[in-house]
């Protein structure tokens, strides 16, 4: 539901490891690492003021513009260095089982493919700008990591007792689309939001768009769609919230 899907393989090391693929990163074709840096630049300069602090820190820490799309060989060894989280490469789309599983083990996977020029505004199926842009920046701060750890680790709990639909809602509403407030105002907090062009300003100044206030009951209550811009987000009152949120038993 959440990140890749690829055929699975036999494989001695962790349940989700047959879900895992080579990066094939000298694949790339140099056009390919231009939509890289054509995203980085624009959304970068479009996220200024509009995301929360966290998210740029990990930015420059990470060195994710660079140039080109990230090896993840270098960038494990940033990533790991300052959290202990390391990424895998995947083909598409795995069940939340093994989803939930990686986060669990500090294990976040990354689609081994980028979109075209066509697609740069918004693309359904999450793509390596999306996994790595999105989401890696905030694996850096110490806080998030420990708390998506945690996540992980309730939401294999939650799966096993059939309440994947909770976790699913939670995870969505915060670390995808989630929208937060700091220093005065609202930001945006989650991945789908911080790498789409299209999206990322509409969330915040959109007028029809319904906002309302987070917590880990309503949001565990609340569907959403994951094959269009969204027509509501959650506003957590701050960061600390977010977090306890994650690192709590499921309502």
């Amino acid at each position: 539901m959440f990140k890749h899907f690829a055929t699975q393989e036999e494989d001695a090391g962790p349940g989700w490891a047959g879900w895992t693929v080579d990066q094939g990163w000298s694949r790339f074709t140099a056009e390919e690492h231009e939509t890289w840096d054509i995203l980085h630049a624009r959304q970068t300069a479009l996220l200024d003021g509009l995301i929360v602090e966290r998210f740029f820190d990990g930015l420059a820490g990470l060195g994710l513009g660079d140039g080109g799309i990230p090896e993840l060989g270098r960038l494990n060894a940033r990533l790991l260095r300052l959290t202990g989280w390391r990424c895998v490469a995947v083909a598409g789309l795995v069940p939340d089982e093994a989803f939930f599983a990686m986060l669990a083990e500090s294990v976040f996977p990354v689609g081994n493919f980028i979109r075209t020029r066509a697609q740069l505004d918004y693309l359904e199926e999450p793509d390596c700008f999306h996994d790595i842009y999105g989401h890696v920046p905030m694996l850096a701060d110490r806080a998030v990591a420990d708390a998506m750890q945690k996540f992980g680790e309730t939401g294999v709990a939650a799966i096993a007792a059939g309440h994947g639909d909770k976790v699913a809602r939670l995870y969505w509403h915060t670390i995808e689309f989630g929208l937060v407030r700091e220093k005065g105002a609202v930001r945006i907090l989650g991945a789908g939001l911080a790498s789409s062009f299209g999206e990322a300003r509409k969330s915040l100044e959109d007028e029809a768009i319904e906002r309302r206030r987070f917590t880990p009951e309503g949001a565990v209550a609340t569907a959403y769609r994951h094959d269009a811009m969204q027509p509501l987000y959650l506003v957590a009152d701050d960061m600390d919230a977010v977090v306890a949120a994650l690192t709590r038993p499921l309502p």
